[in-house]
């Protein structure tokens, strides 16, 4: 494996080959059922990675009142103690329909990410191939990803039980107290800490350590193996790629939300459609898809996913 530092990489140089690689993907020519079929592989690739942004109004403990919140808390305790028999049952129905919801949408975007991955780096539009072929990679991809969410849970759980012990010591005292206040300022920075690693390790995995799997047809671990011989050297880079990117959101999302508000709220009304928004968003997320190859391949041609023939011309849509 090629581990040397590259003499030059740069985080803006793929930036114009990804968008010349939309334009001949969706637009030359233009074939509104290239569209739907490419968006379909988009559309399952991003299953179960949405979500709200939990940006919802903040309601604060009603600590200016010790006896309300004294009283308000063993009235909870009465009344959950009191309906345990329909509350447990329905708890335990809830925690196990979103765990297969959860376990479903992961398998299925772990093959939309290889069946995207296949359309953008082969410029083909594409389903019934990609998703036989991939079978395998998406197998090990969705293995991984449960294990890594198991263990982030496993490592998240205890400071977030800390901190809820913490907040119910609070409202049963009826007020708020300095130690208890700074030990959940402590425990949120390591829960948002935990977050930013995990998030990472994803982040990584989906654009650099997918692409490595689909051009070695390896395991997610062996390929991970392969990319931190790279990344073990390029520490600095790769921070300048993630902080790259998070300019990159906040610039299509400035461009989305001037659409939505030159549209009266319209756009965001059809970008909210499963699967629909997904095609309407597909540029965006096709010149992401590239830009991430692009980047990758300034580290040799080891890791060049689009190849020397890469179709320079659009291919005939293949039926389902």
């Amino acid at each position: 494996m090629n581990n040397q530092r590259p003499a030059s990489v740069s985080v803006i140089d793929p930036i114009t080959p990804a968008i010349d690689w939309v334009k001949i993907m969706l637009f030359r020519p233009f074939d509104l059922g290239r569209w739907f079929i490419i968006g379909f592989c988009a559309w399952l690739a991003s299953l179960g990675s949405g979500g709200g942004s939990g940006g919802g109004p903040q309601r604060n403990f009603p600590f200016d009142d010790s006896s309300n919140a004294r009283e308000a808390f063993n009235e909870t305790k009465e009344f959950v103690l009191a309906n345990l028999y329909w509350i447990v049952p329905l708890v335990v129905f809830i925690v196990l329909f979103g765990i297969v919801l959860w376990l479903v949408l992961t398998w299925l975007s772990s093959r939309g990410k290889f069946m995207f991955l296949h359309c953008v780096a082969g410029n083909k539009a594409e389903v019934k191939n990609p998703w036989k072929k991939f079978r395998e990679h998406a197998n090990r991809l969705f293995v991984f990803r449960i294990v890594l969410s198991l263990v982030g849970f496993v490592i998240v759980i205890l400071p977030v039980i800390l901190t809820v012990v913490l907040i119910g010591v609070m409202a049963s005292a009826g007020g708020p107290s300095v130690a208890p206040i700074l030990g959940i300022v402590f425990l949120v920075l390591c829960v948002i800490a935990i977050f930013i690693c995990l998030g990472l390790i994803d982040k990584f995995t989906m654009d650099f350590v997918v692409p490595v799997m689909f051009l070695r047809t390896t395991s997610v671990t062996a390929a991970w193996r392969e990319f931190l011989e790279i990344l073990s050297v390029n520490k600095a880079r790769f921070l300048l790629y993630v902080l790259f990117q998070i300019v990159v959101v906040m610039a299509i999302g400035a461009i989305v939300l001037m659409g939505v508000c030159c549209t009266f709220c319209c756009l965001a009304c059809v970008l909210a459609i499963p699967y629909i928004g997904t095609v309407l968003f597909l540029p965006v997320l096709i010149f992401k898809r590239a830009y991430s190859l692009y980047y990758l391949q300034q580290y040799g041609p080891q890791f060049d996913v689009f190849g020397p023939e890469s179709p320079q011309q659009v291919l005939p849509v293949d039926s389902y």
